[in-house]
């Protein structure tokens, strides 16, 4: 193979690696047909004009797109003599830009499979697994020869044969259906004594060993492939992709220095999903990795997951927002076009209008981290896991309805991982809210006590106190409760009574007297150094009509708050106030929720945004300065669907609380990069945004 000398890249001579280097990505996934019509000219243009530093190209695994010497390591029919991934690694090295190498392993043609049995992917009965969508190609399996020798060949070759910082793999970790090879057996009873288990219900001590064993087992295995292409080239990585689940099923402790970024596979939105899913995404990583960074890779395409349309057009307006929105909340952005011919060229513009904005953006952003007052207490329940050889976490209504009031309450706020927070992080925030699907350890309780009796403050949502089994895991106590009897499901025309008309999270319901219920309720008994300013009414009918009335006062607690010697509050909710807000958005709920929070947050508002829509709110902060960006996410389809065209608001009025040594300030906008000095008013600066098509970042510095 001869391969000629590439052009020395920007960066490539400073410290800083690659993956700080590279901000926004082209990912160019080929096809086999690409080499006979790839327009060179055309996506030259592309990673030119959207002012990419990052280009992720197809290179092999599945199918080679250069010259590749490896046995039976497939080549395109149509590739010839033609290097077409080395081609484009020339353009985006002439660009200046990084580039990782993408592979695919998760499948083989016959002839491999032919040669290598011992590959491929099987059933209970030993029958080997063809690929579900395309005829006469097999499915491989991640303990096989295949993975440990195959995979590692064509990583040493790439890495040897052309200048790329590292190589990507997609669809890496073999199927959700279970190999039951006999390399798969044969390792696993080595391993434990055991067989692989059987049956559809994953959710058995068998299962969960297996899982465990697979979690190291793949672990491992990254580290080999990552070991073979520092051999080659010690600046290098090999990084597998993921999903929102990030390194909670593999091993962390084997994979921690295997992922010095991470780049999340998740390229649209779900049928249920919220347009702000996008900046979750950088929520939750950041979560879990603060100091790394994460990179959102989105699809050109629709991703529904239901139905599939993977070589179309995703609506202008929804590419534009699922990207902002990613890169708002710091998961930097990355398109992928799947088929380098462009039937359909209605993403160019949209791509790259977003592109631009993140360029923007980032020079108002600087040396600014993201930062918040409120954290999400983020302890994944299986449950909302799918399955347990999923990397993707699945919807949780109690996680997203807190998640959607915060947004329409237009409070910052962020994600801090369960099994990861330690005393001083959660020290950063002065609230965290506890999903009522968390599942606590006795390290979580103890934790979250530790962070309360330090002055933090607490919000807690029903059955967070309880363990999957029903019984109290330790939080009760510290919020003022004790749980008197199982939670009451299924429960119809529920209400709870306001009992102080004046307190501050009653008032917004004047002049009601009662508001809408849960219909899940844990039943619990107060301290006596508690607040409740809200009681359930005991059960009536909702049927016959002439039935529905209340007979009896409010009794029981349905909302539970007390401040602690050391400073902090406790809010505990005893019904399911969040998940029915996703599920119902019930103005009552959301309104409940963003006055709890206020509550408990107290007076720790640094930034405050005020006007009319929904918008999604990013705050960075540094010691000389506060940038607060701004999405407008005012769109009928902001929920469900895909937005059609985005709809300006304004006015909108940010204001900052500065330091009591600011004596001067100047503020700058995406739509006026000139700074402008800003009057400072009893500690306070600020300044109104006329209209928001769909960004406006506001960036305040002081000396």
């Amino acid at each position: 193979m001869t391969i000629e000398t590439r052009a020395t890249h920007a960066g490539s001579g400073t410290d800083e690696p690659w993956y700080r280097r590279a901000r926004r990505w082209t990912q160019l996934t080929f096809v086999e047909d690409d080499p006979l019509h790839f327009d060179r000219e055309f996506w030259v243009e592309v990673m030119r004009s959207t002012r990419s530093n990052g280009a992720c190209i197809s290179a092999g695994g599945y199918m080679a797109f250069y010259p590749t010497q490896v046995p039976y390591h497939y080549k395109s029919r149509h590739l010839g003599d033609m290097d077409l991934f080395g081609m484009v690694n020339d353009d985006a090295r002439r660009l200046g830009m990084d580039v990782m190498a993408r592979v695919d392993p998760h499948a083989v043609h016959h002839d491999a499979a032919e040669a290598h049995p011992e590959w491929i992917a099987r059933d209970e009965e030993g029958n080997p697994l063809e690929h579900w969508s395309f005829p006469d190609v097999w499915l491989t399996c991640p303990f096989s020869t295949y993975y440990s020798d195959f995979l590692i060949e064509v990583t040493r070759e790439i890495t040897r044969e052309y200048d790329v910082d590292a190589v990507f793999a997609n669809r890496w970790e073999g199927s959700d259906i279970i190999s039951y090879s006999e390399g798969a057996r044969r390792q696993y009873f080595d391993a434990t004594g055991k067989s692989l288990p059987t049956g559809s219900d994953r959710r058995t001590p068998e299962w969960a060993e297996f899982v465990s064993w697979r979690s190291d087992y793949l672990s491992r295995t990254i580290v080999e492939w990552d070991r073979a292409v520092r051999e080659i080239n010690p600046k290098g990585n090999f990084i597998p992709n993921r999903g929102g689940k990030l390194t909670r099923d593999l091993n962390p402790e084997l994979v921690k220095d295997m992922y010095p970024a991470f780049y999340v596979d998740k390229q649209g939105r779900a049928p249920r999903e919220a347009i702000w899913a996008a900046g979750r995404v950088g929520k939750r990583a950041r979560g879990m990795y603060p100091d790394r960074p994460v990179t959102l890779i989105s699809s050109v395409g629709p991703e529904n997951h239901t139905h599939r349309w993977k070589d179309s057009v995703a609506s202008a307006a929804e590419l534009e927002a699922w990207i902002v929105d990613g890169f708002v909340h710091d998961a930097k952005p990355w398109f992928t076009k799947f088929n380098a011919s462009v039937p359909d060229r209605r993403w160019v513009e949209p791509i790259t209008r977003a592109f631009d904005l993140h360029a923007r953006a980032e020079d108002l952003y600087g040396d600014k981290t993201p930062a918040a007052r409120v954290a999400i207490f983020d302890s994944v329940p299986p449950e909302t896991s799918g399955s347990p050889l999923s990397v993707y976490i699945g919807e949780d209504a109690a996680e997203d309805g807190l998640y959607h009031s915060l947004v329409e309450a237009r409070i910052p706020f962020e994600y801090v991982d369960a099994d990861s927070a330690t005393t001083e992080r959660l020290g950063k925030y002065s609230v965290v809210m506890v999903p009522e699907s968390a599942e606590l350890s006795e390290e979580h309780v103890a934790l979250l006590r530790r962070f309360v009796a330090a002055g933090g403050n607490l919000l807690v949502d029903s059955d967070a106190v309880n363990r999957v089994d029903g019984t109290d895991n330790g939080l009760a106590d510290l919020i003022g409760i004790e749980v008197v009897a199982p939670t009451r499901r299924a429960v119809q025309n529920n209400y709870v009574a306001v009992m102080d008309p004046a307190h501050e999270i009653a008032a917004p319901f004047a002049p009601a007297s009662r508001i809408l219920g849960g219909t899940a309720i844990v039943p619990v008994r107060a301290a006596a150094d508690t607040t409740v300013p809200f009681r359930f009414v005991p059960d009536f009918p909702d049927l016959p009509m002439e039935e529905v009335y209340p007979r009896d006062r409010a009794r029981d607690p349905a909302i539970v708050l007390r401040e602690h010697a050391g400073g902090g509050r406790t809010a505990y909710v005893s019904f399911n106030v969040a998940s029915l807000f996703w599920e119902t958005l019930q103005s009552d709920h959301g309104t409940l929720i963003t006055h709890l929070v206020r509550w408990v947050l107290a007076d720790d508002r640094p930034v405050t945004v005020t006007g009319d829509g929904l918008i999604d709110i990013g705050v960075r902060e540094s010691a000389k300065g506060v940038t607060v960006s701004l999405v407008n996410l005012d769109n009928p389809n902001a929920l469900r669907g895909q937005l059609r065209a985005h709809r300006p608001i304004g006015p909108q009025t940010v204001v900052f609380r500065v330091p009591d040594f600011v004596t001067t300030a100047t503020i700058r906008t995406l739509t006026t990069p000139t700074g402008v000095a800003s009057d400072i008013i009893a500690g306070h600066v600020e300044f109104t945004v006329p209209s928001i098509e769909l960004l406006e970042v506001v960036d305040l510095t002081w000396e």
